[in-house]
């Protein structure tokens, strides 16, 4: 077999590729539990996205599978060793401040914007498009080879779990849902709630009450929205004028306005995802921390201080006793996706917990419980994955980083991350692109783009990585 251009021949499908990128990126497919069925277990839309790749794939003749409406698999080659490419077409929701639809796919100035772009339908329509360059030349493989599509990575992982209980689990693979060079450690994800326990007691006097507070969507992304309404009983116009130069000297947009007798203030602050809070600005924590100031009833107070005092500045965990860091994966990092609050029921912290591969888990979960507890708080609903590591040693890793020195001539060091991808459910698998070394991560952002010239390069280097995994020797 004589050697391959694959740029090339990516180049020569480039309009394809990006047209049926496009078709994949106009569906909404965010997570829709409140409209659900046995035919879209999570939503319509979602359905839709898995369908679209499945039909896509069966046109182009690939074996294809659906695997209870939330996965499925499109799969080529012959052999009894099975090579998995793990993708997902379901992304978190829009949100606000785009400058473009975030469900149309446009391109402009060399780049494809849209929620999804990057994470991970780009990345994802990147690896079929390996497959099929692969396929069209009809290169002689010894193993079977899978692109496995989820439909809740940024959920549950219902998909996966699924898969996996009823699908052959491959020998190796990766995970086109993170960063260049290869991503060979990833931390562990805890969830859960920090519940406020509300008890009887008599109120002092406060000129303020907190009557509700709602911040973020998802646990796995910094809120970039907050707002709080407020029964204020006296002194408006001062509130207002602390309010505005509180926005002022933290260079913040926000608003203060009286509707139906009560004040309301919102908050921007800038979203990012959850694994890395510090490159966000979260705006629950921040209007929780201009609340501190003023003078609220004692359980509004005790919710927004707690807030203060459990996060703020902190994304390490150190003021709840679980700072941690080690050599392989680096440190423990928490986000406050999710802030709630009513008169009525008090509050709740909804968090993402990413934490080292040699971190103890079930020991720190004891010690965060009682450092909360002590302040009138409780952990309830706690969901933990486990970290995920593979040795540098392995063929996988060898044969990853050749393939991305040959293809950029620069190193393919090996990185650790906070977020979660499908790589940890396999067990040999890493994380493999598709965001090169130096562009900005915009997941989870508004204006989500992928660079085209990287979705060439991307794919260029996918389907010479599977080329090289599963050909015959």
């Amino acid at each position: 077999m004589g050697s391959i251009n694959w740029i090339k021949e990516v180049e020569k499908r480039k309009d394809d590729l990006i047209s049926d990128l496009q078709g994949l990126l106009k569906i909404e497919s965010v997570l829709d539990e409140e409209n659900t069925s046995k035919e879209a277990p999570l939503g319509e839309n979602v359905r839709k996205a898995l369908d679209y790749m499945l039909e896509l794939g069966e046109k182009d003749g690939f074996v294809s599978k659906n695997s209870g409406n939330v996965a499925g698999h499109l799969e080529m080659g012959t052999g009894e060793q099975l090579i998995g490419v793990l993708g997902h077409v379901d992304v978190v929701p829009a949100g606000d401040g785009w400058s473009v639809n975030p469900f149309e796919g446009v391109v402009q100035d060399g780049k494809i914007f849209a929620r999804g772009a990057i994470d991970d339908k780009g990345p994802t329509m990147a690896a079929y498009y390996a497959m099929k360059i692969i396929k069209d030349l009809k290169l002689p493989l010894e193993k079977r080879v899978r692109l496995i599509i989820g439909t809740d990575e940024e959920s549950k992982w219902r998909c996966v779990d699924h898969y996996f209980q009823h699908e052959e689990m491959p020998v190796m693979g990766f995970a086109p849902d993170a960063d260049f060079p290869i991503i060979n450690a990833e931390k562990g994800i805890a969830d859960f709630d920090l519940v406020q326990n509300v008890q009887e007691q008599n109120e002092q006097a406060a000129t303020i009450t907190l009557l509700s507070f709602v911040s973020g969507l998802r646990y796995n992304m910094v809120p970039d929205k907050a707002k709080a309404v407020l029964d204020v009983k006296e002194n408006h116009t001062e509130l207002m004028q602390m309010f505005n130069d509180f926005l002022s000297s933290q260079d913040l947009q926000g608003q203060y306005y009286v509707e139906s007798g009560y004040s309301i203030i919102e908050l921007e602050g800038v979203s990012a995802h959850g694994s890395e809070p510090d490159k966000g600005r979260n705006a629950g924590l921040l209007l929780a921390s201009f609340l501190s100031t003023v003078d609220l009833d004692n359980k509004g107070m005790t919710f927004v201080s707690s807030a203060v005092a459990f996060f703020f500045g902190d994304s390490r965990g150190r003021n709840l006793g679980v700072q941690y860091k080690d050599k392989i994966s680096g440190e423990l990092t928490i986000n406050v996706g999710i802030m709630s609050y009513n008169e009525q029921e008090g509050g709740k912290f909804g968090l993402t917990m990413r934490y080292p591969v040699t971190f103890k888990w079930k020991e720190g979960l004891e010690t965060l419980t009682k450092s909360v507890e002590e302040k009138g708080f409780s952990v309830a609903n706690h969901t933990n994955a486990e970290p995920h590591h593979v040795s540098e040693d392995s063929e996988l890793i060898q044969v990853l980083k050749n393939v991305y020195e040959m293809q950029t001539h620069q190193p393919a060091s090996l990185m650790a991350i906070g977020g979660g991808t499908y790589a940890r459910s396999l067990k040999s698998g890493v994380a493999f692109g598709a965001l090169f070394p130096g562009r900005p991560d915009v997941a989870h952002q508004k204006d989500e783009y992928m660079e085209l010239d990287d979705l060439v390069k991307a794919t260029a280097i996918y389907a010479q990585a599977i080329y090289e995994l599963a050909h015959e020797k």
